[in-house]
């Protein structure tokens, strides 16, 4: 009895988050029945914490971050705008460098190890579906990894 609710809410769930993707490829709002939905007039809001320090000395860097009135989530381009309630990811920047990456994947921290000595800031943005920042919602973390760092793993 209780493997055969397991599965049947394992299938509930995939249905809706079936309907949920379809729903975005086509440009529709979705809400399961009964989830409460953030408000969509208040803006969305990234915060971010500064690095964990105790882990510096090692050459890694964890950034906690989280946002409010946005869902994190890897769902991108245009049709997804208007999806409610509002989604988005981040963009991370590194000591200025061409490249960059996003993040959907809502795991609430940034991990960069390997760092070399010295200073870094890390460029962090919550952008909506098609990769504009939403106004404001941009930090720069700023740290330095210690001379004597050690790089084990």
């Amino acid at each position: 009895m209780f493997a055969r609710s397991t599965v049947a809410t394992q299938w509930s769930i995939l249905a809706a988050s079936a309907a949920a993707v379809l729903a975005v490829v086509a440009g529709l709002s979705f809400r399961p029945t009964g989830a409460a939905e953030p408000p969509t007039s208040a803006e969305p809001k990234l915060i971010v914490d500064p690095p964990l320090p105790d882990l510096l000395a090692k050459g890694v860097v964890w950034i906690q971050w989280r946002v409010e009135n946005v869902r994190i989530l890897p769902v991108f381009g245009k049709g997804a705008l208007n999806v409610s309630p509002r989604v988005g990811h981040l963009h991370v920047h590194v000591d200025d460098l061409p490249w960059w990456w996003a993040d959907a994947s809502d795991n609430n921290t940034i991990d960069l190890a390997g760092m070399p000595s010295g200073k870094h800031k890390v460029l962090i943005e919550l952008v909506n579906a098609d990769h504009q920042v939403f106004p404001g919602q941009a930090r720069t973390v700023t740290f330095t990894v210690p001379g004597n760092a050690s790089h084990s793993r």
